[in-house]
């Protein structure tokens, strides 16, 4: 299949060679295609970590600052994006909770924009703002593991060099967010 670079179609995953090229090459289109193929990506991972817009697009510039000017660019590229990225969110999260700044309250999440008829995308739109909100009342170690493997497609073994943690815990954490989910979604006569 054909497509333009970034597209679900093609994939970023085809061009990161060749971004990884540019990005050594220190060629001056590297952020140009960085941006097309993994602005949505990282700044959906921002997003969850953060629970703010405005926040995740200031996390964004940066970490893709720290990208074109780091030195080496590892082969796992895609693993070693999101590990930054996750290293700059929980720096930002630091800094919140020394300077006592509260917790954004959730946002519903955008909405897939291939439902058919109104009343279906106002049921979608419905569903998912209920998931993001139980989403995000989970502590933030499941949510981290969650967005990763079922919004950003990362493999077991790719969350755990994200977060540099074992395997096992990473299927131990997907395993509990998800246990936990059930619990919030559950409704209250069934309890």
């Amino acid at each position: 299949m054909s497509g333009t670079p970034g597209d679900t179609a093609s994939g970023p995953h085809d061009l990161t060679p060749s971004l990884l090229v540019r990005l050594r090459t220190g060629d001056p289109q590297a952020g140009e295609l960085l941006n097309r193929l993994y602005r949505e990506a990282v700044l959906r991972f921002c997003f969850a970590c953060l629970q703010d817009r405005e926040e995740a697009e200031d996390a964004l510039q940066d970490i893709f600052c720290r990208v074109l000017e780091a030195g080496q660019v590892p082969d796992a590229f895609r693993c070693w994006l999101y590990r930054v990225a996750r290293n700059h969110c929980a720096g930002v999260l630091r800094e919140w909770a020394r300077h006592g700044r509260a917790k954004p309250l959730p946002t519903p999440s955008r909405l897939g924009r291939d439902a058919t008829g109104q009343l279906t995308r106002l049921v979608r739109r419905e569903e998912q703002a209920k998931l993001a909100e139980l989403v995000a009342c989970l502590p933030l170690e499941y949510r981290e593991v969650l967005s990763l493997r079922y919004v950003e497609g990362l493999t077991r073994a790719e969350i755990a060099e994200v977060l540099e943690i074992p395997e096992s815990l990473v299927k131990s954490r997907l395993f509990t967010g998800l246990r936990e989910l059930r619990q919030f979604a559950r409704p209250a006569d069934e309890e």
